[in-house]
């Protein structure tokens, strides 16, 4: 119960503080009540870590690196909670928590994205105009307008959702492949 319930806060906690640093990232609109509630849920740890970590290129850097160590604190302690004895090897169970967090943090990345491109594409069908659609296609303009460059719609019928989406799934499978490797570590 106790894997669960770390697993589910701390992996919710790293998820809010992702979609908030992505936010920023991609200039998704402020004024949206997700935005508000992602500031509102991550600022008492954003706000000081923006004192330390200085931001680089107009990305917070220190959302992200807060994100990564919430996944690294997730992981020691579903392996503390396992029975991984750190004292063994020290340097090579930091190096591998830190990579493993790393990975973490793009696996979560990819799902993002993934499920953004759904939810604009049945949005997209559905209601077009609803308040969600600018979050989303600022989400998802990055990655949709590479592929309509080189795929243009067929018929009226925009086909980048669907070879984004098949992207997203080769990439979920090296990041899995990756995932595996680090944790031979363990």
């Amino acid at each position: 119960m106790l894997a669960f319930l770390l697993d589910t806060l701390l992996g919710l906690f790293s998820l809010a503080l992702l979609l908030r640093f992505y936010m920023q990232l991609v200039r998704a609109p402020y004024r949206n009540p997700l935005s508000q509630f992602l500031a509102a849920l991550t600022d008492f740890m954003v706000r000081p870590a923006r004192r330390i970590i200085p931001g680089y290129g107009g990305m917070d850097l220190s959302t992200l690196v807060l994100a990564w160590l919430t996944q690294c604190i997730l992981l020691a302690s579903m392996l503390m909670l396992q029975g991984y004895a750190f004292a063994s090897s020290p340097g090579i169970a930091v190096a591998g928590l830190g990579l493993l967090g790393i990975l973490a943090i793009i696996r979560t990345t990819l799902y993002i994205i993934l499920v953004a491109v759904i939810a604009q594409a049945l949005l997209s069908w559905v209601n077009p105009h609803t308040p969600f659609a600018p979050i989303l296609d600022s989400f998802t303009r990055p990655f949709l307008g590479v592929v309509r460059r080189y795929v243009p719609p067929i018929a009226n019928v925009d086909l980048s959702p669907l070879f984004v989406l098949v992207i997203i799934q080769l990439l979920l499978f090296m990041v899995a492949s990756a995932n595996r490797q680090v944790s031979m570590l363990f």
